[in-house]
């Protein structure tokens, strides 16, 4: 995807180290985008620092579900997050956070490319990554028939056979989509029912492309160079079966960062999440968590691009009251 806006340029590693900021946002998602236009609203200077700018947000075929936006591409509503936050001039840089520490009153945001950002507040919103099958051959075969993102490498598959594995809203809008350029989709699934909205639910065991194989796991990912074929087995009758397909997308669900949590001493819940107050703060004072990588008993789990939204805005707000609070203190 590429954006018709010119982004600011990314800072050097060698900025000075006395140049600090309000507020250093990590994740450049909706959750993350949100963060940066309210920090702008409290004239707070702030930075974005995300491997990616969008996170997944700009691989989803098609949003209908966002208020005022109807049926708009992942990646064009994110051109409008981008081109909103860039009228204020807040910075996106592309680089990995590795690390925050504290040093005194301020934290320290290290990144993988050398950069070491002193600011007051950090909002860490760094969404999930993929989860994986585990099956044998399908690290192997990764890149080689076996994808995470429909959309990304949907158009490779024009007119084969594909399989999606997966029972949540991913999965089911992805196998809409797929059959809409390939021959034939069989969804796989663990259980007899769907947990996805009951319009895809209903989409897709209306298409005649989608072959629904439920109550069912994917043992083995089948091939030498390429995938070839999927061994699966019904968990209720143990019948296994051989599917042959050109292609493998796994829609499984989502899994926080929790090594990286543990690594700078957030407390996570049993899922990995970070656990955080309404207000988006941690057990860490000045950092906050919004977002999907946000968890914990006042966490109410709804992983929407709206949701993720609001959270930013929460956190933003959160985070400015905060540094009100130190600013005074240290008066």
């Amino acid at each position: 995807m590429s954006f018709k806006l010119k982004l600011k340029p990314a800072l050097e590693p060698t900025e000075p180290m006395g140049v600090e900021y309000d507020l250093v946002i990590v994740g450049g998602g909706p959750a993350g985008l949100a963060a940066a236009l309210y920090s702008t609203r409290y004239f707070l200077k702030a930075i974005v620092v995300t491997e990616k700018i969008g996170g997944y947000l700009s691989e989803i075929h098609l949003l209908d579900n966002y208020l005022g936006l109807p049926s708009i591409r992942g990646a064009e509503l994110l051109e409008k997050f981008v081109a909103h936050i860039s009228t204020y001039g807040v910075p996106i840089v592309v680089d990995k956070v590795i690390e925050v520490t504290r040093d005194e009153s301020l934290w320290i945001v290290s990144t993988e490319g050398g950069r070491r950002l002193r600011t007051r507040a950090v909002i860490i919103a760094t969404g999930s990554k993929r989860k994986k099958l585990g099956a044998p051959g399908e690290e192997r075969l990764i890149g080689r028939g076996v994808s995470y993102c429909a959309t990304c490498d949907g158009p490779l598959f024009k007119d084969r056979v594909v399989a999606v594995i997966g029972g949540g809203n991913s999965a089911l809008s992805s196998s809409i989509y797929l059959a809409s350029i390939c021959s034939k989709v069989y969804l796989v699934h663990r259980r007899s029912s769907f947990r996805a909205f009951p319009t895809y639910v209903e989409a897709v065991k209306a298409n005649p492309r989608i072959e629904l194989l439920l109550n069912s796991i994917v043992k083995e990912v089948v091939g030498e160079e390429r995938v070839e074929a999927i061994r699966v087995i019904n968990v209720v009758d143990g019948r296994e079966s051989v599917v042959k397909v050109n292609g493998v997308f796994v829609e499984i669900g989502l899994e926080p960062d929790r090594e990286f949590f543990n690594k700078i001493g957030l407390e996570v819940d049993d899922g990995g999440h970070a656990v955080v107050k309404p207000d988006m703060s941690t057990n860490l004072p000045g950092i906050f968590v919004a977002g999907d990588a946000a968890g914990g008993p006042y966490k109410y789990r709804f992983e929407q691009v709206i949701t993720a939204v609001a959270e930013g805005a929460i956190a933003a707000d959160a985070a400015f009251k905060y540094i009100l609070r130190t600013k005074s203190s240290a008066a």
